[in-house]
């Protein structure tokens, strides 16, 4: 009888291992089971290289949201890309969205680069100031090909 029940604790401790893990992996990663309390902005970039749904949205470094949905425009070959920012934050209305780089191997993210108008985005509103992904390659191979010399 103790063999079996030494099983039954090992297999209880590895279960709370595993439901411990899977908390900590929700958590860390801002997954929700339920309605975001949130709001949605609109954007439309050139270039979104490295941005996928669920890419971080930071303003100052601190993630205030997530992409929420990417969409190429088939009129202007554009991505057009919604953003969800956390409810509670409001964002003035003359600020400008950027695809930036964590680093020269980090990935990408948006960030926000806040304006100074005392008027904030509504839910649904569209921010027109973009800036897109710039390919690390291309300014590679323009150094390397020596355009931009004023020679």
């Amino acid at each position: 009888m103790s063999h079996s029940m030494s099983e039954v604790l090992v297999g209880g401790g590895v279960l709370a291992a595993a439901l411990a893990f899977g908390l900590y992996t929700v958590q860390s990663t801002g997954f929700s089971m339920g309605a975001s309390s949130g709001y949605d902005l609109t954007a439309s970039f050139r270039s979104l290289e490295g941005v996928n749904v669920g890419t971080d949205v930071r303003l100052a470094g601190v993630k205030i949201g997530t992409v929420s949905d990417i969409a190429l425009n088939t009129q202007t070959y554009r991505a057009d890309t919604t953003v969800t920012i956390n409810g509670g934050i409001e964002i003035p209305d003359d600020s400008a969205i950027i695809i930036a780089s964590e680093g020269l191997l980090g990935g990408n993210f948006v960030e926000i680069s806040p304006g100074g108008s005392p008027f904030f985005f509504a839910p649904g509103d569209e921010i027109l100031d973009t800036q897109g992904s710039v390919s690390l390659l291309t300014l590679l191979l323009r150094y390397v090909g020596g355009e931009g010399d004023s020679e």
